[in-house]
């Protein structure tokens, strides 16, 4: 008797595989507004989401089919969060809030339904408090939830959102964020009006030789080895980048041209060393990151 498979019958990694795309199509917005705001920039938390979703997918074929892969996921994200926000707080050897006390005086929660209100002020919170708001009081999540989410027990995630809105009811109002150096600015000035004028040998002075390419959704690498720049000569829509901010941080802008003009499509996020562009990160491909944004400012006339 032959024991040989059909290869037309799909075995069960390609149907897991299936499920693990349809579930990203309609989880991915919610993810990467988590990130987002566990990480406090939408450019951040895209980066974050990349990185936990290709994780996941490494990690397929040692999932458990009996088990829903959305809080599979969530949980990925959330590790991932967390990662990013303890190397961050390693290089700058602090976090960029103020720090508050752990023992807070009973008050009423805010509760569900402050939405975008309270998406940045978390920011202030620890990981486990900034997680456990989000997820219930934005998300709307269930205790249990929340709780297979972040690896953690219903009394855990109580208590961390008890301390998390305790201390959101304490917080003075939040300063504008610091605007970025003369010389940032100078710079991405720069790049945006030679890449418009696709004068290519003109930005590629502007880059360190090394620099790295994140075009999400399509390409990680280097960008000496990218087709980057031809890709934006062939674009079958008339664009142009501008200088801006997106959530108050200093981001370059990509501009489609519509019937009635001029408007945000997606960000460009370029890291600056020592005067050179060392890392340019491309959300064409990726334009919900702006929709996730609560400001975005273009500061060049369109």
């Amino acid at each position: 008797m032959d024991s040989s498979h059909d290869l037309d019958t799909p075995g069960p990694f390609q149907a897991r595989y299936l499920a693990f795309l349809e579930t990203i199509a309609r989880l991915r917005p919610k993810l990467h507004r988590y990130c987002s705001r566990m990480t406090g920039s939408v450019v951040d938390g895209e980066d974050v989401l990349q990185e936990a979703l290709f994780q996941a997918y490494r990690k397929l074929d040692t999932f458990d089919d009996d088990r829903p892969l959305a809080p599979w996921l969530f949980r990925i994200a959330h590790n991932r969060c967390i990662d990013f926000v303890r190397r961050r707080e390693v290089r700058e050897n602090a976090e960029a809030g103020a720090a508050t006390p752990d023992s807070v005086a009973p008050v009423d929660p805010p509760g569900p339904g402050l939405g975008r209100a309270v998406e940045h002020l978390v920011l202030t919170l620890p990981p486990m408090e900034r997680a456990c708001v989000l997820l219930k009081d934005v998300f709307d999540y269930s205790l249990e939830d929340i709780a297979e989410f972040i690896d953690s027990t219903v009394g855990g995630v109580k208590a961390a959102l008890h301390r998390g809105r305790s201390k959101l009811t304490t917080l003075p109002r939040r300063t504008a964020p610091p605007g970025a150096s003369a010389e940032v600015t100078r710079l991405l000035h720069l790049y945006v009006e030679r890449f418009n004028r696709r004068d290519w040998d003109g930005v590629r002075e502007l880059i360190a030789a090394d620099a790295r390419l994140l075009v999400a959704d399509r390409f990680a690498g280097r960008l000496a080895d990218s087709p980057y720049f031809g890709n934006y000569e062939r674009a079958p829509v008339p664009w142009r980048l501008a200088v801006g901010e997106v959530d108050g941080e200093p981001q370059i802008i990509l501009l489609h041209r519509h019937a009635d003009g001029w408007a945000p499509h997606s960000a460009i996020h370029a890291e600056i060393t020592r005067n050179r562009i060392t890392r340019v990160a491309d959300f064409w491909h990726t334009p919900w990151i702006l929709q996730a944004a609560t400001s975005v400012l273009v500061s060049e006339p369109s």
